[in-house]
């Protein structure tokens, strides 16, 4: 599909990509590592605490995995303007002068100089179920959490929840409501989410597979989803409005361009039979066409003399091959939205409903959800507290 900016008001040309290269640590790397592993940071005591488990240290990698021959190792460039290398795979709080020298124990690595040491992190936090959606504290007023005192690891992760913290911040200040997005609506909404009602046991990155909608969340609709919420609280110069604005109707145009247009055998099968599809002996609509795998909105667009852009056409592309499956995602959302519109009151008594099950009540109580969705993602609640606690609820009503 090409690259991809990460904004839509900035078009800076793509540097050149630079060359990773590939190699190992291996049986020399290893007996290094054991005959100092004392002198580890972690494993010599001088900290303690659970670093993230999708980035083991080679402390960790040699004594986790001892029948392991052999790690990888990534060398991959730090940038166009230095010789640095980052060495991806190694990464240590033994003291520099080990680290030299299992360094120079990789292949290809003998005669290398190391520019600057390893050095390990020792994660603390403030327990984030103590926050609303908002990010704001419950128990302090106008004070708001964001960044890895949350749990969390990652520059990214810290941004989103910075913009969501300064956002409601901001919002506070103004004496209006605070804004939170859905888990069908950002990748933010699940960071968030699955923070202030999962809370952590490790330190927390956000994985797509952390989302249950995330057909719906991709990068190729992220102005779509993102745009009103900019809009509605002055996020965006009129300069940018203007941009986000004209995109989306190139957008709609491609996909009414889709629906609209027939295409004849001529112009298709040339198309077609690039991807090894079967040809036509009739005129099409482009939109079904383009439901068939390989075949791009775009090129069948253009075979028909429209001159679209293929990054103008792959949302509607994309809508149009998986029309079926978005549109189950987004029933579930629209059913998981009907809970979140229930609210619970504040002060719901939860270990007086006996009907549901001890840990639930306890996790209740603690996390206090503000809304039946909300109560229905606290890890041990159950389908069937779920609706023994709705049924409480309502019966608090009348």
């Amino acid at each position: 599909m090409g690259s991809y900016w990460l904004s839509h008001f900035e078009r800076a040309s793509h540097p050149a990509q630079l060359p990773c290269y590939l190699t190992w640590a291996g049986a020399a790397v290893k007996e290094i590592i054991q005959r100092h592993l004392r002198e580890s940071a972690l494993y010599g005591g001088a900290i303690s605490g659970k670093g993230p488990r999708y980035c083991p240290s080679v402390e960790d990698k040699v004594v986790r995995f001892p029948d392991a021959v052999r790690h990888q190792v990534f060398l991959e460039p730090e940038g166009h303007g230095t010789s640095e290398l980052y060495v991806n795979g190694l990464s240590t709080s033994l003291p520099p002068q080990v680290q030299q020298a299992f360094l120079r124990a990789v292949p290809g690595l003998e005669r290398v100089e190391m520019t600057r040491a390893g050095y390990a992190i020792e994660y603390d936090y403030f327990p984030p179920t103590q926050l609303h959606p908002s990010l704001e504290s419950r128990a302090i007023p106008g004070l708001f959490f964001a960044g890895q005192v949350n749990g969390t690891t990652g520059y990214e992760e810290a941004a989103g929840q910075g913009a969501v913290a300064g956002l409601n911040a901001a919002l506070l200040a103004r004496g209006e409501g605070p804004v939170v997005l859905a888990r069908n609506e950002s990748m933010i909404g699940v960071l968030v989410d699955d923070l202030v009602h999962r809370g952590v046991d490790e330190p927390y990155r956000l994985f797509t597979s952390r989302a249950e909608f995330r057909l719906l969340l991709r990068q190729d609709n992220a102005l779509r989803r993102l745009f009103p919420i900019a809009l509605r609280f002055g996020l965006l110069s009129d300069a940018e409005v203007r941009v986000a604005e004209s995109r989306l109707e190139a957008e709609d145009r491609a996909a009414r361009l889709a629906i609209d247009t027939a295409i004849s055998p001529l112009r298709a099968n040339p198309v077609l039979q690039a991807a090894g599809e079967p040809t036509l002996e009739e005129p099409a609509r482009i939109r079904e066409l383009c439901r068939r795998p390989g075949i791009s909105l775009a090129a069948l667009l253009q075979a028909s003399d429209i001159g679209i852009p293929e990054e103008e056409a792959q949302w509607a592309d994309i809508e149009i091959k998986y029309e079926g499956y978005l549109a189950k995602e987004r029933a579930a959302a629209s059913r998981l939205a009907g809970l979140d519109s229930m609210p619970l009151p504040t002060d719901l008594p939860y270990h007086e409903i006996l009907a549901l099950s001890w840990e639930s009540r306890e996790k209740l109580t603690i996390l206090r959800p503000e809304t039946v969705g909300q109560a229905a993602r606290v890890p041990g609640v159950s389908p069937a507290d779920l609706q023994n606690l709705t049924l409480a609820v309502l019966r608090r009503r009348t």
